[in-house]
């Protein structure tokens, strides 16, 4: 037999992966016709499935947005994850910092369909849960986390890391939003991304940059 729909080929390959169908399905109506498309009728017909299967998984059309919150940061936090799960001994808490940076860009132009979610307006009225929302701080932890090391290692003067990766984090969420919403030509949006990574992160730098360059 033939598999045809998205939620065959997704059934062949475990509970997972028609999650992940439904999941993206969601993203992409609300991307391309917005939050009035995101029903639970539409999104199981996107994929090709009863509500009943939606239902079953998410509780509601809610719950659909609380797992689409949940989603982007979890992807997220593994690219994070991956740059100090791959960096060299050899680099320096500035360096992997660096890749962070890098690879908080590269998460948020992979996945601009969860981006709104995240960190914008996408659904009006929605509110992540408790645990969506700690799922989401756990990115800014490992942010935290490196620029922690940062300054124990005297690259950066001693205070409060959280601070210092909520400033980052707002430079770079700044860029990658105006890139995103086509408002940044993409041709020059890393260029412009790394220059206000470095100015947001200057003030905080106990000594020259070029010790990394």
């Amino acid at each position: 037999m033939r598999l045809t729909s998205a939620y065959a080929r997704a059934r062949q390959q475990g509970h997972e992966a028609v999650r992940q169908a439904l999941l993206d399905a969601a993203s992409q109506l609300l991307v391309e016709e917005g939050p009035q498309a995101l029903t639970v009728r539409r999104i199981s017909a996107a994929v090709g499935c009863s509500t009943t299967v939606l239902y079953r998984l998410f509780g509601s059309k809610d719950g659909v947005a609380d797992a689409l919150y949940r989603e982007g940061f979890e992807r997220l936090t593994a690219r994070l994850q991956r740059v100090s799960d791959e960096a060299d001994p050899a680099e320096s808490p500035m360096q992997r910092a660096a890749g962070m940076a890098r690879a908080y860009r590269e998460s948020a132009l992979a996945d601009r369909n969860y981006y709104g979610v995240m960190f914008g307006s996408a659904i009006p009225g929605f509110k992540p849960s408790a645990e969506a929302l700690a799922i989401g701080n756990a990115s800014l932890d490992m942010l935290a986390r490196a620029v922690a090391e940062a300054m124990d290692e005297g690259f950066l003067v001693n205070g409060d890391p959280v601070a210092v990766a909520e400033v980052l984090w707002a430079a770079a969420h700044g860029v990658v939003s105006l890139e995103i919403s086509g408002h940044l030509d993409s041709a020059v949006a890393a260029e412009r991304y790394a220059t206000l990574v470095r100015a947001a992160i200057s003030p905080f730098v106990a000594e020259p940059m070029e010790k990394d360059q």
